[in-house]
């Protein structure tokens, strides 16, 4: 069984694939914070933004097995497309709570590349084509590479020092955003894109990530 928040169609918004055509796959649950705001001051990862309990977002559900999910994300694929590879971006939450070779297996049955979004403190099954970890707080990584990593800056527990030998193709730095709903300007978020900025210009091993599909007003 599989729990689903939701499933959309979309252009991928930040790191080293920004701009390319993704279906995305929310897991609901994660292992560094339960989703709920009444625990957020005690959570590892205190700054999540994103709603990740129950199944009730779009395209959301519970999947009895990794074939109906499988069918589900191709759904979401546009047709015709034989000079676009299908990609599919398993994120949460925590992907890796649920991710399984049975469901890799599945997509790349169906013809499609495999990504993870992983906080990294999982092990990863075997077959998944691109990992992207964004380390969050104190907590442990088992993932020992991955292809891009993605770090919201800045962390006390987590500055880019910490995983500047880290065994990845790309690092990026991705600013730190207020966690609550906010109708005004983010403030907190300006300051720490300049810092973020500042900081990648000092260590040009890090490249800044803006949420691309954020400041487009897309999903």
């Amino acid at each position: 069984m599989y729990k689903v928040k939701e499933m959309f169609y979309s252009l991928q918004g930040e790191g080293a694939r920004a701009g390319r055509a993704s279906v995305f796959c929310r897991f609901s649950k994660c292992n560094l914070w339960n989703g709920r705001e009444a625990d957020r001051a005690n959570a590892v990862c205190d700054f999540c933004d994103t709603d990740i309990l129950g199944t009730d977002g779009q395209n959301g559900g519970r999947f009895a097995d990794a074939q109906a999910l499988c069918q589900a994300i191709q759904a979401l694929w546009p047709e015709n497309t034989p000079l676009a590879k299908p990609y599919v971006v398993f994120t949460g939450g925590e992907p890796l709570l649920q991710l399984d070779s049975d469901l890799i297996s599945a997509m790349h049955t169906a013809g499609f590349e495999v990504a993870v979004e992983t906080n990294g403190t999982l092990e990863a099954p075997e077959g998944i084509d691109w990992i992207c970890i964004s380390p969050k707080g104190d907590s442990e990584l088992k993932l020992e590479r991955c292809d891009e990593l993605k770090l919201v800056y800045p962390q006390a527990l987590a500055m880019p020092e910490r995983f500047e030998h880290f065994d990845a193709a790309h690092f990026f730095l991705s600013p730190k955003a207020t966690p609550t709903i906010n109708s005004g300007p983010d403030l907190e978020k300006d300051k720490n894109t300049a810092a973020a900025l500042a900081y990648c210009l000092k260590h040009p091993q890090w490249r800044l990530s803006l949420q691309m599909h954020k400041l487009l007003n897309i999903d």
